[in-house]
């Protein structure tokens, strides 16, 4: 996945889903995508959708020509909900991937990165491998959950989370995880990644699910405020549920409406 700048940062996956979601007639341009969905990365190529590799820009244009569904699924071993079985361990190594169904395909699309450059000036490559799977759609629904559901569990999230860490007093040897729980409270800028047209629930689904992911990542980057192990694995049990309601929060808000 995509290396958290901020709080508000999605993944490629969740970015790629969401955009593909948006509608021509919302006014989003090819371009408009591309920069979202690339950022800061070298352009995109994607392999395994043509006979030869292509660029995302023109497997995009290709994709949008009919309707289309997608999801982004952000796996973790142990927790590979929703994934497609053919792509699991690709998934599970790049920590996400996209289902896609258009124009009578059902494919899966995984993120390859490859970091260039020094650690004062880096840059990415991503290749996006696609695979044909079996129609996605059920599944994904069935073991993620709707966006009702997402909603109800970031709000137990929220709260799990909050009393994890000053319960154990994070403030006090991790400031910038405490930082980030302050930031909770704070809207997403303007530009922060998904459509301008993105239905508003599921933009705010999203928001809160990314500054979640972060917070439990600076979290559980070290075990130097845990007094002992127990301490330690308290935070860790505590913590990794709350992952694994940011990250199916993500998905299940990155996922088309039915009827889309």
């Amino acid at each position: 996945m995509r290396t958290t700048g901020s709080a508000h940062d999605l993944p490629r996956s969740v970015l790629l889903a969401v955009w593909l979601d948006a509608r021509p007639s919302d006014g989003d341009p090819l371009d408009r995508a591309l920069h979202a969905i690339e950022r800061d990365d070298e352009p995109h190529t994607v392999a395994g959708w043509a006979e030869a590799e292509t660029s995302l820009r023109d497997a995009l244009s290709t994709w949008s020509r009919h309707p289309i569904a997608a999801a982004a699924l952000l796996p973790v071993p142990g927790d590979v909900a929703g994934v497609p079985a053919a792509v699991s361990a690709a998934a599970v190594e790049a920590g996400e991937c996209v289902l896609v169904e258009t124009d009578g395909r059902s494919f899966a699309a995984v993120p390859v990165v490859e970091r260039f450059g020094s650690i004062y000036e880096s840059g990415h490559l991503v290749r996006w491998d696609v695979l044909d799977v079996p129609a996605w759609r059920t599944a994904v629904l069935g073991q993620i959950g709707s966006l009702a559901d997402a909603e109800r569990r970031l709000r137990a999230g929220l709260l799990q989370a909050t009393e994890a860490l000053a319960a154990l007093d994070v403030a006090r040897w991790r400031p910038d995880a405490a930082e980030a729980i302050a930031g909770l409270r704070r809207a997403a800028p303007d530009g922060w990644g998904p459509p301008p047209s993105l239905d508003a629930r599921r933009a705010n689904v999203l928001s809160t699910a990314a500054r979640l992911l972060a917070i439990v990542r600076l979290a559980t980057e070290d075990d130097g405020g845990a007094v002992n192990l127990w301490q330690a694995d308290q935070r860790s049990t505590a913590l990794r549920e709350v992952d694994r309601i940011a990250r199916h929060a993500l998905a299940a808000a990155s996922t088309s409406p039915l009827g889309g």
